[in-house]
């Protein structure tokens, strides 16, 4: 069994990895790190695993685990592996944005590998460490991969995305609580998003003269999943940009091109990615739809998990959406 330690487990990332290990075949968790609710019981944050689990919180770590995945907020994922240190033997997953990018990935000796199976397969395969992708960065992503590897993304990219509020964090904000996010959209951070900057280098990495990118996100009025539309010019057929996305993605798992127009409720609480795509004259509008939490987070990491000790990519990972 692999032994795994949760680093920040009273958030919804921290909750999800929980979830997915308490029932995985091959994975037990050694313990869960929190900085608030040491020695409480899990359940006092995560209520539906009542009945599911007896472990506690814990304040101090086991530098011994097998694979250990970091849930902290932007910026403190760095800071704690230089306070807390784990054996050479130990696996780190981390699911912030402190490594993805290629100018942080080497941190004290440890090279990150970008943590996006659809692309980066066999590297996390051999990898150590990884810089599990962002949420609006792997819809985003596996919507305009396929064009960039077949280099035809050279032209403007619109890309308009709506998440759900589970991707603003546990700790409540002025636009997250149910008062003001009920019956309401907005949208933040136009044009500007930090996932642009993990976006733009995998892209260019596949097509170096890719367009440019206009990303406009939106807040939603639903807890989680992400709904991402983009266009672009493709001078080909919509016959031609299918097959060239089913080409792309023949070998992969969670990724799907629907052949029907599509829709949150079918990818929630899954760790499937569907795409589809449509055709308006000379316009391609790519489709995208992710779990936040599950393809965009904490399943997407448990999937470089099972990559990383040679597992079947799925295991663990058989999760059923909430259609109706």
């Amino acid at each position: 069994m692999i032994k795994a330690g949760i680093i920040g487990g009273s958030g919804y990332t921290g909750g999800e990895l929980i979830r997915i290990l308490l029932h995985h075949p091959e994975a037990e968790i050694d313990f869960v790190f929190s900085t608030t609710r040491a020695g409480k019981k899990i359940t006092t944050a995560h209520a539906d695993l009542l009945g599911t689990t007896e472990m506690e919180f814990t304040g101090s770590i086991n530098p011994d685990v097998d694979v250990v995945f970091l849930c902290l907020g932007h910026g403190n994922s760095s800071k704690f592996l230089q306070e807390n240190q784990f054996s050479k033997n130990t696996k780190i997953i981390d699911l912030s944005n402190d490594f993805r990018l290629q100018a942080d990935a080497v941190f004290e000796g440890k090279k990150f590998v970008y943590g996006l199976p659809e692309l980066r397969k066999e590297e996390i395969k051999k990898a150590n460490y990884i810089a599990n992708p962002g949420c609006f960065a792997t819809a985003i992503q596996l919507g305009l991969l396929p064009l960039a590897k077949a280099n035809k993304l050279g032209h403007t990219v619109h890309i308009n995305a709506v998440t759900g509020s589970t991707g603003a964090g546990v700790s409540p904000s002025a636009t997250s609580h149910f008062s003001w996010r009920n019956n309401n959209v907005s949208w933040y951070k136009p044009f500007t998003h930090q996932h642009l900057g993990e976006i733009n280098e995998n892209l260019k990495f596949l097509q170096a003269d890719s367009g440019e990118l206009f990303f406009l996100p939106n807040r939603g009025n639903f807890a989680r999943g992400i709904l991402a539309t983009a266009y672009t010019e493709f001078d080909g057929s919509l016959e031609e940009a299918i097959d060239l996305y089913k080409g792309f993605y023949s070998d992969a798992l969670f990724t799907q091109v629907a052949e029907e127009p599509i829709h949150l409720k079918q990818i929630v609480n899954t760790n499937q990615c569907h795409v589809h795509l449509h055709k308006h004259e000379n316009t391609l509008l790519i489709t995208s739809a992710i779990d936040n939490l599950l393809k965009g987070a904490s399943g997407q990491a448990v999937q470089n998990m099972n990559l990383i000790f040679g597992l079947g990519e799925g295991i663990g990972l058989n999760l059923k959406a909430g259609v109706f």
